[in-house]
This record gives structure tokens, sequence and C-alpha cells, in this order.
């Protein structure tokens, strides 16, 4: 466990590992480290951003384009996502 600084509570810096490379964070729920920072602060500083954000580190791009609404059709004739390309007319 890292106590490098009083700003970092006792429950976050367990999660703060230190590296030769510098120090790194742990996602609890996937076990994936975040890193490398140059201090425990600034490791623990990007913890809490993401927790705050709500962004998901694990997210698929199909998960994050359904949650803005982009459609998942590809117009086969011409490559475009469905809100870019155009009907396609026969003569």
């Amino acid at each position: 466990m890292i106590r490098i600084t009083n700003s970092i509570p006792d429950e976050y810096a367990a999660r703060i590992v230190e590296r030769p490379d510098g120090y790194y964070w742990v996602d609890l729920d996937t076990s994936v480290e975040f890193g490398p920072f140059d201090t425990a602060t600034l490791a623990f500083a990007d913890m809490e951003s993401i927790s705050e954000s709500g962004y998901e580190p694990v997210e698929s791009l199909q998960e994050a384009e359904a949650d803005l609404g982009i459609s998942n059709w590809i117009d086969p004739e011409t490559g475009e996502p469905a809100e870019e390309s155009k009907p396609h007319l026969e003569d």
C-alpha cells in the first residue's frame, strides 16, 4: 500500500501500485492498471477523474456509438454510416 501523502484516502491508496517506471492505479472491477504517473497523487487524481466522468474504460466502440445514438448499419455500396448515406434510387 502506498501512503505518500495525506491527500490520498486509505481506501484509494491500496489501489495505487509503485513500479520502477512510475505509479499505477488499479481498477477493482477489471484489475487493469492505468499509468504510469510521476507521483501517487497524479495517479489518484486520474483515478478520481475517471470515476467522476462516468467513462467506462472497458466500453466497446459499439456500446459507445449506441450511447450516442449512432446507427450500426453501414451502406454496403458506399461504406458510409447510415447517417451519412443517401437513398439509392434505381432508374
